[in-house]
């Protein structure tokens, strides 16, 4: 097995991507993870078990507990931390691990190529408008950097449909198709969550603006009777209904609870694959989704979703009391679920990384 570094934007959160690591890790044992800033108190404990090296703007505590502080850093500090102890390096990227420093093959997993520069209207909802000048600034070198960087990676790879036609408008670059697995296994130990009634709604995201919380919140409040827990947080100016229930960050154990005694998962962001909903049906849950991006990659209408066409208060509610209202078949949502093999994706991924220890850059020079 050829040595494998794996690169990785920020290990700062518990979200999808970082599952996508733990997967990565998996597929090549022995593997060490480079990225920006590791905070392992925010991200899964499993991570205390593999090396981590990070760049220099680690040791400062502001910049780990939200790296967007050092946005205007990030693209030459990666781009000069460079990776020589390799054969090839995987980046795992949505903006930054691709641009990290390598003399040998590069791999990227594209979760997205950078919100911030291809849609920008999404990321810009929520910051604070000093923050979105700061962006308008620094977009058109960034943007130079971006695509310099992914047209120097060997080959890509991405995680949805979606993100395949984004990477093409991006970078002009043909990328192969690898869904994500879901990185919580349904077997595991269940915590129940102190407070909520089983039959609840469930919405799990970061508290960012293009994750639609908002809008989730107000549909709630036509919906009085049912509870909606919410996990990984509420943007600060959400107005919050009495039956909607912010619990923040959740350990494995709750998080199995939550998908197993919940009625439905509810989610209408735009998102690049969304591995929520597919955990979810790991357990049984069905969901109601936006008709968009890669939920139309993880989700089957009227099998395991209803897709409601718009963002708005009064669709997610009609969506949801459909939901409720109709007889769904758990044991064959699971089995759609099986088609998200944590073993296919290890086997797939140690291909592509065989077929890239033998090839140059797609570009015909060495990455910067």
């Amino acid at each position: 097995m050829p040595r494998v570094v794996i690169a990785h934007d920020y290990l700062t959160q518990r979200g999808g991507a970082e599952r996508v690591v733990l997967a990565m890790l998996e597929a090549f044992p022995g593997a060490r993870v480079v990225t920006t800033f590791h905070d392992p108190a925010s991200t899964f404990p499993e991570f205390a078990d593999h090396e981590v090296e990070t760049t220099w703007p680690n040791r400062f505590r502001a910049l780990r507990d939200d790296p967007r502080r050092a946005f205007p850093i990030l693209a030459p500090t990666v781009a000069r931390h460079r990776i020589t102890d390799a054969d090839v390096v995987l980046a795992s990227s949505s903006g930054w691990a691709h641009g990290f420093a390598t003399d040998v093959p590069k791999v990227v997993y594209c979760h997205n190529p950078a919100r911030w520069l291809h849609q920008r209207s999404d990321y810009a909802a929520g910051i604070p408008a000093p923050a979105r000048v700061a962006l308008d600034l620094l977009a058109p070198s960034l943007v130079r950097w971006d695509r310099r960087a992914a047209t120097g990676a060997t080959s890509y790879v991405a995680n949805s449909t979606a993100v395949q036609q984004r990477i093409k408008r991006a970078y002009g670059i043909d990328a192969d198709l690898l869904h994500p697995p879901p990185g919580l296994d349904p077997e595991g130990p269940q915590s129940p969550v102190p407070g909520l009634r089983p039959g609840f709604l469930l919405t799990i995201a970061r508290a960012r603006g293009y994750k639609n919380s908002q809008v989730l919140c107000e549909a709630a409040a036509h919906l009085p009777e049912h509870q909606l827990a919410v996990v990984g947080g509420l943007p600060e100016s959400t107005h919050r209904p009495a039956n909607v229930v912010d619990l923040g960050r959740v350990d494995d154990a709750r998080l199995r609870w939550l998908y197993a005694n919940a009625a439905g998962l509810v989610a209408v962001s735009h998102e690049d694959f969304g591995l929520t909903p597919v955990e979810g049906y790991g357990f049984g849950l069905p969901s109601v989704l936006l008709r968009a991006g890669g939920y139309l990659d993880s989700s089957v209408e009227d099998l395991t979703t209803v897709f409601v066409d718009e963002v708005s208060p009064s669709a997610v509610a009609a969506g949801v009391r459909e939901l409720l209202a109709r007889g769904w078949d758990r044991e064959l949502i699971r089995k759609h679920a099986d088609q998200f093999s944590p073993a296919t994706f290890r086997q797939r991924l140690r291909d592509a990384v065989g077929r890239a220890v033998h090839q140059e850059p797609s570009s015909g020079r060495k990455p910067r």
